[in-house]
């Protein structure tokens, strides 16, 4: 009991005060949908540009498939029998503006008609801020995209920006809380008069306020998610895409986006594996936000300005992540924080993981994130174990705890970066008996990653050090047994590691998590040692150079 408390203490004393009485007047407070007459629509003056498009998720007239799982209306838009985020994905209607979705017109608009017919206002998942919010930027973009909206979807779109209004996420803040700003914004600006202005009003005092918070000066989304920076960077450029379509009316925000869009990109270029993909630090999935490659692509219909910088060595010193490249490998490495102190819900206990990419393929890779929720695979896929990182005593580096909640917060400290080498440590179990400290040095070079660990302290402790692999790589022992032989199933290639030091090894089975709602079996070497502190222990990693 006392330990409960002690995460919970552990854990509120880091929010603003706003989230604290946020959260009771967002559960008390009980509005009523205003369902007086939409405002008039607003004439655009200039020219929307096709947005980032997603994979399709309308399967047919009524069919779905979100999160890798397939469904229908059949039970409903609330059923329990669907997780919660499946059925949020149901309400933000992301197919409307999905790849080819002209083809899809007329189930469109079927949708748009049964939505409102089947969620009377205030009620159910769809009305919850968060996929309200998605859902009102999606109908616009739609329209705004030359697809008609009829007058009932033009009311009920007026009835979602009044509830909104009077729903704001100022408990969370963060992500959500920007989605609804930006909702606010492309409500106001779809419709005239003196309500919509009001809510573009709201929307644009929110992001300009958010906007400086959540961007690090190294581009980054602050809470340090590839996966939640992916969907900012759509944000951004929907921002300004939607100030194009009405000159003069988003200036100072379409400037602002234009400035801080650059640093952006480059973050996400920095994150990305060569097979063009997010890394896998903190909650990130492919498939949730638009691909990298879409994103560019968005930002060069707009006509913003590139950011040209060679994603070679290079460390995001604000948001704490760091890019090596020797040849064929690349190597990005997490020396970062949780997140932000009040927001770390989006956090795992991944400090001083990282991944590896060799000869454009993914070799060493967290094990992704393909669930929310409270379940113990949601735990399990937060805890350091599901990393490439050091497990203490069984415990967790930070103490993540529920879907998004986190009680001590490793500390991050780099200690040398010059391009090669990295060298970086973290307090996470300096609470545990001895005061002990992870640090890990990465030297990458041509042919070959040398990595130590150190565990500094005193008294007895167990250490499990863990190395996921990608699906389709074999390890064996090598003849001699003091070195693993890694085999690429896919092409024949192979590389070896070798273990330096006292700590057994084996080979056991895991899976990746590339999407949610996927799991693809694959491998992982568990090295364990148990005695008194300090450990030591080296992993030399070559393969040969083409």
């Amino acid at each position: 009991m006392l330990d409960r408390a002690g995460c919970f203490w552990r854990t509120i004393r880091h929010l603003k005060p706003i989230q604290i009485y946020g959260r009771v007047w967002f559960r008390m407070a009980r509005p009523k949908p205003e369902l007086n007459q939409a405002p008039p629509k607003r004439k655009t003056g200039g020219r929307w540009i096709a947005p980032a498009r997603r994979k399709p998720s309308m399967m047919g007239a009524e069919a779905f498939r979100f999160l890798n799982e397939e469904g229908d209306l059949a039970r409903g838009w609330n059923t329990t029998d669907r997780a919660k985020l499946w059925l949020y994905n149901l309400h933000y209607f992301d197919d409307l503006n999905a790849t080819d979705a002209d083809s899809r017109r007329a189930w469109h608009i079927a949708l748009i008609d049964r939505w409102i017919s089947e969620n009377p206002p205030g009620q159910g998942n769809g009305w919850e801020p968060y996929p309200a919010s998605l859902r009102i930027v999606n109908w616009v973009k739609w329209a705004l995209s030359g697809n008609p909206l009829s007058d009932a979807a033009q009311h009920s779109l007026a009835v979602q920006a009044r509830w909104l209004m009077r729903r704001l996420e100022w408990h969370i803040l963060g992500n959500h809380l920007f989605a609804n700003a930006k909702a606010l914004i492309f409500a106001g600006l779809y419709f005239e008069g003196q309500e919509a202005e009001l809510w573009l009003a709201k929307g644009m005092t929110i992001l300009g306020n958010e906007l400086p918070e959540q961007i690090l000066a190294d581009g980054g989304q602050f809470e340090l998610s590839p996966m939640y920076h992916a969907l900012a960077v759509e944000d951004v450029l929907d921002l300004i895409n939607l100030a194009q379509a009405h000159p003069g009316k988003l200036t100072d925000v379409e400037k602002d986006c234009s400035a801080r869009l650059p640093s952006m990109l480059h973050w996400l270029r920095t994150m990305c594996h060569p097979d063009g993909q997010i890394s896998f630090f903190n909650d990130a999935a492919i498939g949730i936000a638009p691909s990298p490659a879409e994103l560019e692509d968005y930002a060069q219909r707009l006509c913003v300005a590139a950011d040209h910088r060679e994603a070679g060595g290079i460390h995001l010193k604000e948001s704490g992540y760091v890019r090596m490249v020797s040849g064929k490998a690349v190597l990005i490495a997490d020396v970062a924080r949780l997140g932000p102190d009040y927001l770390p819900g989006h956090g795992h206990a991944d400090t001083l993981s990282f991944e590896l990419s060799l000869n454009d393929r993914r070799l060493i890779v967290n094990r992704g994130t393909s669930v929310y929720g409270i379940g113990a695979q949601r735990i399990e896929q937060r805890g350091t174990a599901a990393h490439n990182s050091i497990v203490l005593d069984g415990q967790n580096s930070s103490e993540v705890w529920s879907g998004f909640r986190v009680g001590r917060r490793a500390k991050p400290i780099v200690e040398r970066f010059d391009g090669t080498t990295l060298i970086a440590s973290h307090d996470g179990y300096s609470h545990l008996p001895g005061n002990p400290r992870h640090r890990r040095s990465w030297l990458l070079d041509a042919g070959k990653l040398i990595m130590t660990d150190e565990v500094t302290g005193a008294g007895r402790h167990a250490v499990d050090l863990y190395l996921h692999f990608a699906p389709g790589f074999r390890l064996r022992h090598d003849e001699g047994g003091e070195a693993f032989i890694i085999n690429d199933e896919s092409s024949g290639s192979s590389c070896t590691l070798a273990l330096l030091g006292q700590a057994q090894a084996k080979v056991e089975a895991s899976n990746w998590h590339p999407e949610f709602g996927l799991e693809i079996p694959a491998a992982k070497l568990h090295i364990m040692w148990s005695g008194e502190l300090p450990f030591r222990h080296g992993c030399v990693l070559t393969w040969g150079e083409q």
